[in-house]
């Protein structure tokens, strides 16, 4: 591995892998579903292709995993566009791209779609985002049951339901339920879905709707950046399908599509970040490395704490006799003490000029690390379906003057 194809550092992405994933989690879900890949997890053109390819639609919320999702071949009503908060330029850009179906979070939520579909003199179906009143045992990040930008929260929904009525060109046609993300235990998923369903079904009786879609979001575990696998989901849809069975009796038959998301369940273990060595020196009698990449490449969201601190584990790709270092510092290039992945790593005996390999990074790995900060290059991306690689490609951030014709004050993705 010391001699890639490819300049390091490099993300390499394996689309027989993502496949795998998918088939997976398809035969796991209750049948028949619909499946929405969360482009945050990776928005990577060739993934989301593959992905779509496979029968998998597109979960977006910006400007930017919509332009994602059209360049992979995703038409517009193949997507569906949530987010807590919309600018109307936005909406109405993903109108004219061809996407019909928002999930939205408020009253006022409502009244934007109603009103820019008015304007483009069409018709836009939404899901009423839903903020449960109890979080479900087992997540790993809580999105429902306490205070949050996400939905609206139920005893809200039965207070005032004439809020939550559909528009005259924004009817509400359906529920999102995100109750939380990255749960490994087929029990603390059963328990989220079939609370979501049950809230579901109170609800399209008090509103009164033409329930068409019902998401019941995903969460579906993945290991990030350590060995390891995806959640085992045996039994997963012997015990939905039969709740859902009981609460909505024609949804076998359509009525309603029940569906469900993942980003990390279908790309975290299809991606390797591949860095090499800078430095290896000690500093008062603490082994220290110094790699390639950092926080900007790697884990920069960690700090947000909105994964867990980051302790990845490192692969060499050449096996040494000399002694492995015990207690290392792992850190990136960049000027700052907070690039630091680890301060007491067990690392085998590397030198300057080794490639390490951090696994199962694919979900939640480039496009989730501080790029811009301190202004070093982006890794490369490379993209393989086994051993052949099919694309390489590497993400540039450019400033545009605000007084430019057509600029925007944005970083603009080049690939």
């Amino acid at each position: 591995m010391a001699d890639l194809p490819f300049d390091t550092p490099a993300y390499r992405y394996d689309l027989a892998r993502v496949r795998a994933n998918h088939a997976t989690l398809v035969a796991a879900l209750p049948t028949p579903s619909r499946l929405f890949y969360s482009l945050k997890a990776n928005p990577h053109p060739a993934l989301v292709a593959a992905l779509h390819t496979a029968g998998c639609d597109a979960e977006i919320c910006s400007p930017g995993e919509l332009a994602a999702a059209l360049r992979a071949g995703v038409p517009g009503d193949r997507m569906l566009y949530t987010g807590p908060g919309k600018r109307d330029a936005e909406v109405a850009e993903a109108v004219r791209a061809g996407v019909r179906w928002f999930s939205v979070d408020s009253p006022e939520g409502l009244d934007q779609a109603d009103r820019i579909a008015a304007a483009h003199g069409v018709e836009l179906r939404c899901l009423l985002r839903v903020n449960d009143r109890v979080p479900n045992p087992g997540q790993g990040l809580t999105m429902t049951g306490v205070a949050s930008q996400f939905g609206a929260d139920v005893d809200w929904i039965e207070q005032e339901p004439q809020r939550f009525r559909s528009r005259p060109s924004a009817p509400v046609r359906g529920f999102h339920l995100y109750t939380g993300s990255n749960v490994d235990s087929v029990e603390s998923l059963v328990a989220q879905f079939t609370a979501a369903a049950r809230t579901a079904r109170r609800l399209r009786d008090l509103l009164d709707i033409d329930l068409t879609l019902l998401d019941l979001g995903g969460g579906f575990g993945a290991p990030f950046a350590r060995p390891g696998h995806n959640a085992d989901l045996t039994g997963l849809a012997d015990r939905v399908g039969p709740a859902l069975d009981g609460l909505f009796p024609g949804w076998r038959d359509g009525a309603p599509t029940v569906a469900f998301e993942s980003g990390r369940f279908l790309t975290a273990t299809a991606g390797t970040l591949l860095t090499r060595v800078l430095d290896v020196k000690r500093s008062q009698g603490t082994p220290v490395v110094v790699l390639e990449s950092g926080i900007n490449h790697l884990g920069g969201m960690s700090g947000l704490r909105r994964l867990p601190p980051l302790v990845p584990t490192l692969h060499a790709a050449d096996d040494r006799d000399g002694a492995p270092l015990e207690a290392a510092i792992v850190a990136g290039p960049l000027c700052t003490p907070l690039d630091t992945w680890a301060r007491a790593a067990s690392l085998p005996d590397v030198r300057p000029g080794d490639v390490l390999a951090v696994p199962n990074v694919g979900a939640y790995g480039l496009s989730a690390s501080l790029l811009a900060f301190l202004g070093h290059p982006a890794p490369a991306e490379v993209v393989c379906d086994g051993d052949h690689v099919v694309e390489t490609s590497r993400l540039t951030l450019t400033r545009h003057p605000v007084d430019t014709p057509g600029a925007t004050d944005e970083p603009r993705e080049e690939r």
